[in-house]
This record gives structure tokens, sequence and C-alpha cells, in this order.
């Protein structure tokens, strides 16, 4: 076998490992994700599970570094080329809602869970979870500034942040394909539009 070849088939069982523990910690949280339940769910050794990532923390910290990634890609970029302040702040959150009410994954959006399961505990996958909020944040508060609007910046980023968690919310517990839609009238109630 050759080292490129081995390298590639350590890249893709990495990429198996990780896809299993996201679609695992979407139904049962970062905290369901066990090196014996990806070692018997996915037919491997828990050592060779643990080769590629070697601790739990890290497989967790992987697949919510990979959830904020994917989140970038199909929220955040794609919006980043509309006009700055009213434009962008709605495409941001449409794009977010459609997003949430579609991530992909089988127990819905990780970062709202994640978000849950890690709010009251101190250690790094919470400073993760935490900053990546902070950073959502601080993109729609700038762009919520930029559009000039006549209204609270503060009290109009705190309701339209609710938004995305009851997305989700109504997607998973009832199923109801109508929030997104809800979502973003309600985000043009709130700035006045």
């Amino acid at each position: 076998m050759s080292p490129r070849r081995s390298v590639a088939e350590a890249r893709n069982t990495k990429d198996m490992i990780l896809t299993k523990a996201i679609d695992i910690a979407s139904l049962d949280g970062l905290e369901g994700i066990t090196i014996g339940r990806l070692a018997d769910e996915l037919k491997m050794s828990k050592s060779g599970v643990l080769g590629h990532f070697g601790t739990k923390q890290s497989l967790q910290l992987a697949a919510i570094r990979s959830v904020i990634s994917q989140f970038r890609i199909h929220v955040v970029e794609p919006s980043m080329g509309r006009a700055p302040g009213l434009e962008r702040l709605l495409a941001l959150c449409d794009t977010w809602f459609d997003y949430v009410t579609d991530t992909g994954l089988p127990g819905g959006c990780l970062m709202t869970a994640a978000a849950l399961e890690f709010d009251g505990r101190a250690g790094e996958v919470h400073d993760v979870v935490a900053e990546a909020w902070s950073d959502w944040d601080d993109l729609l508060r700038g762009e919520l500034r930029r559009s000039g609007g006549d209204f609270d910046v503060d009290q109009a980023l705190f309701e339209i942040v609710a938004f995305g968690p009851a997305v989700n919310r109504a997607v998973q517990l009832f199923g109801d394909r109508t929030a997104a839609e809800r979502a973003k009238r309600a985000v043009r109630r709130v700035i006045g539009q």
C-alpha cells in the first residue's frame, strides 16, 4: 500500500467518524458522543476511533467546529454579497431560518442544542459554542446598526436571536415546516419593515 493511499484512507476514516459523531450529537447532544458507541456503530475498535481524535472532548470539539463551518458556508457566506445593513441582515436571517429548518442532521440544529447543553458548563466545548454564538450576535448587531433603523439595536438583536431556536423547536418537536416563514415575518416586524 502506498503512503499516499494510507493517508487518504486515514482521512476518510476520520471524516466518517466525525460525520457519525455529528449525527449522534444532533440527536443525543455532544455528551451522547461516546467512543464505545462510535466504535459499535462504525464496526471499529475503540482504539481505532481514539487513534483519530485522542479524547472524547477532542471529538466533541471537532464536531462543533465542523457544524460552525457548515453554518458559515450555508448561512453567512451566501449573505455577504448583499448590501450592508438592512439587505444583508434580512438575507442572514432568511438563510439562517431556512438552514435551521433543514440542517441535514437527523436531530436539527446542533448549534442550538449545544448552546442549551453547555450553557451552564465550564470548559473548552462551552467556550467554542459561546464564541460561535457571540460571533453570530456581533455579525447581526453590526448589520442592525448599519441598517439605520429606528429601533433599539440590542433589543432587536435579542428578539431576532430568539427566533432561530424557536424555529428549531417548532420543526423538531412538531414538524412545523412553516416556522421559518413566521420567523422571517417576525424579524421584519421587529425592525419595522
